[in-house]
């Protein structure tokens, strides 16, 4: 089944002009461009997500270049990957071996996928390099805790004084249901 050839072409800045992109996916059997002024590293991409919604089975996505399209390693696999399970093929005119219609570019985006899953793993580790390193500094990650031991002294005085939980609640700042887990968990 032939489908429609379909573009995208994204600049990062409204300074920026797309028009030379839109060309060029034209030229190439673009029927339908969609276009956008955005940075690449913006997760809000609209004009993607509407391209996205567009594409059926048979058509094919088209753009300038790779960087046009993704974020990421991880962000094009996951869109290709979505698109590929839809039966929609990928294509890039400036590197002609992502080309999801080919065996070749087929194992490249094989390829870009094991990188996507390098790299996770990689900023994994970092991560929890980070958190290893700020515990042995004596700072702990996150909000710091509301309910402190001062807090649920407080609650249980009142509470012993009779008190109502609603009281209790707008005497310390939090909600009623807030104020019955503390009673629960004593």
């Amino acid at each position: 089944m032939m489908g429609a050839v379909v573009g995208y072409a994204r600049v990062s800045t409204s300074q920026q002009d797309h028009s030379g992109q839109v060309t060029r996916l034209e030229a190439a059997g673009a029927t339908k461009v969609f276009t956008e002024k955005r940075s690449g590293l913006d997760g809000e991409r609209p004009a993607l997500a509407e391209c996205l919604r567009y594409l059926r089975e048979g058509d094919t996505l088209l753009v300038t270049k790779l960087d046009r399209l993704a974020r990421s390693t991880a962000d094009l696999y996951k869109i290709v990957s979505d698109i590929d399970k839809r039966g929609i093929s990928f294509k890039v005119l400036d590197d002609t071996a992502i080309d999801t219609t080919s065996r070749t570019g087929k194992l490249v985006m094989g390829i870009l996928a094991l990188i996507a899953e390098f790299e996770t793993d990689i900023r994994k580790e970092r991560q929890m390099e980070g958190i290893a390193r700020a515990k042995a500094e004596g700072r702990a990650g996150g909000r710091p805790a509301l309910v402190t031991e001062e807090v649920r002294t407080r609650v249980f005085d009142l509470r012993e004084q009779g008190v109502s939980i609603r009281k209790v609640a707008e005497e310390i700042g939090f909600s009623k249901a807030t104020v019955q887990k503390i009673i629960e968990n004593q």
